[in-house]
């Protein structure tokens, strides 16, 4: 953050520049590349190509996900920060109880 000295002329000299005005901070580049990844990640979720994602075609993709997750962490023992109801969260409840029991 910082303090700035501004007057009306400023911004109205701001406002009239179309090419500043215009951009907005945003970088069309990267959106672009953004959204070219959300649309393949789309479409490898999306098996039955309907334009929707279903539970049953996110739950084989989450799956493989956390598998793959899973084989590039081997047994190594390792600290994370989880969310409460992530599902490393709930596989590490899991096996706390499998240990208790």
């Amino acid at each position: 953050m910082s303090v700035e000295v501004l007057d009306g002329a400023t911004i109205v000299s701001f406002v009239e520049d179309e090419e500043a005005f215009m951009h907005f901070g945003i970088d069309v580049k990267e959106i672009q590349m953004s959204l070219l990844s959300l649309r393949l990640l789309f479409v490898k979720f999306d098996h039955d190509a309907n334009g929707a994602v279903d539970l049953e075609e996110f739950r084989k993709e989450t799956k493989q996900m956390m598998l793959a997750m899973a084989n590039g962490l081997g047994f190594l023992l390792f600290q994370m920060v989880l969310e409460e109801d992530s599902f490393l969260k709930k596989a590490v409840q899991r096996e706390a109880i499998k240990m208790d029991a």
